[in-house]
């Protein structure tokens, strides 16, 4: 296990987090990024203090992988420089002051509530990808310094590259942009022509901050989007089916939550539903219970794949044998109530003859 030296030159028994850091860098950061940050601050309390990336984890309940993510977007973001040992293995962190970004357009930019959820569902079910590589081949000793970058400035197509996004930003680059376009190649190992089409989807969306294109990024790279196809396909989803089945609950005006996102993918993905079943689903659902209930609805749908509902014959199949069971236990029921005894009959019932009572009548006259 590998300890990685922390160095302070003070030691406080408080841990200071610099208002620029809330303000500038904390709001557009992964909440676990976040919590990384915060606690190498807090170790930073303690003068040389050392640590593995696995008792971190353990502190901070996740995955080694994790912890690495984190430190490379701080790392992006100048907040943290990384030192490495020959073999590539982590052995040190230099944690640098925040400073405000030189580019104050961006605090105008900020990504609209729509975009903000993309960018969320996107990245949600990344950390559920353990079983894909951490980085590419080759990726661990790729790192940004000036000597890298001014290797890629050398190259046709990162030049031309750099030409496309400032025709698309409509402006020169400043150091900070081009560091980040490069970050996407180099580091997150995004083809240049992935990288045109990222700057395309977020001009296109009105949005020319390298803030939001970097959130776009790295949510494409943690859903394992490497092409320009797949990058479209993932996009025009934002627009069908969640949505579509917000409006079958009858919900407009607003984004899913986290809660309802988690329903809708077991249904897709999980279930492997098709859009008109979870519709239909959505329906009875609103029609039995008067509001829009996820987990009704989730009742409804994991009773389908329990009895492998693939069409809306199969529905209606399971409606009738649903209906002829209810019949059958209702027969019985029925046949119970007509024999049991009740006030007016739970009595003996007398014999009369009547031809005997007319001639009494008869004989009396």
């Amino acid at each position: 296990m590998t300890m990685i030296s922390l160095q302070n030159d003070s030691s406080r028994e408080v841990t200071v987090l610099s208002n620029c850091f809330i303000d500038e860098y904390m709001p557009r950061a992964n909440g676990e990024f976040v919590k990384v940050y915060i606690y190498l601050l807090r170790l930073l309390c303690s003068p040389d203090a050392s640590f593995s990336l696995e008792q971190m984890a353990d502190r901070l309940l996740c995955t080694e992988r994790d912890i690495f993510r984190a430190l490379k977007y701080w790392e992006s973001e100048q907040l943290m420089v990384l030192h490495y040992e020959k073999d590539q293995q982590l052995s040190g962190i230099s944690i640098r002051s925040p400073r405000i970004p030189d580019l104050p357009e961006e605090k105008a930019d900020a990504p609209s509530q729509e975009e903000e959820y993309e960018t969320k569902v996107l990245t949600k079910s990344a950390s559920a990808a353990s079983s894909r590589k951490q980085n590419a081949p080759g990726g661990d000793s790729a790192r940004l310094t000036p000597d890298r970058i001014r290797e890629l400035q050398q190259d046709e197509d990162i030049r031309q590259l750099l030409y496309i996004a400032e025709q698309y930003l409509n402006k020169t680059l400043t150091s900070t942009e081009m560091q980040k376009i490069l970050y996407f190649y180099d580091e997150m190992h995004m083809s240049a022509e992935l990288i045109e089409y990222l700057l395309e989807y977020c001009v296109g969306k009105g949005h020319k901050s390298i803030r939001y294109i970097e959130t776009v990024a790295m949510a494409w790279t943690d859903e394992g989007i490497t092409t320009v196809e797949a990058a479209k396909e993932t996009a025009s989803r934002f627009s069908k089916d969640y949505f579509t089945i917000l409006k079958a609950m009858g919900i407009t005006g607003r984004n899913p939550v986290e809660d309802e996102i988690v329903f809708m993918d077991t249904w897709l993905q999980e279930y492997g539903f098709d859009m008109p079943l979870i519709q239909e689903a959505c329906s009875r659902t609103v029609l039995a219970t008067g509001q829009a209930s996820f987990q009704y609805t989730d009742k409804i749908l994991a009773g389908w794949k329990k009895n492998r509902v693939h069409t809306m014959e199969d529905i209606r199949r399971l409606d009738a044998e649903h209906k002829k069971r209810q019949l059958e236990k209702s027969l019985p029921r029925q046949n119970a109530v007509s024999k049991s005894p009740n006030r007016f009959n739970n009595f003996h019932q007398r014999q009369y003859d009547f031809e005997e009572y007319e001639k009494r009548l008869l004989n009396q006259s």
